[in-house]
């Protein structure tokens, strides 16, 4: 689930606020090994 969310901020379908709370962190840490901004 966090690669989907990633893919999905990455093509600006959600933000890191619509990411559910459980895997927030996940996702924010997979970003950022990317340099996916989030912010």
């Amino acid at each position: 689930m966090v690669e989907v969310y990633v893919a999905l901020i990455l093509r600006g379908k959600k933000t890191i606020e619509e990411v559910p709370a459980v895997i927030r962190e996940q996702v924010r840490i997979r970003c950022k090994e990317l340099e996916i901004p989030v912010e």
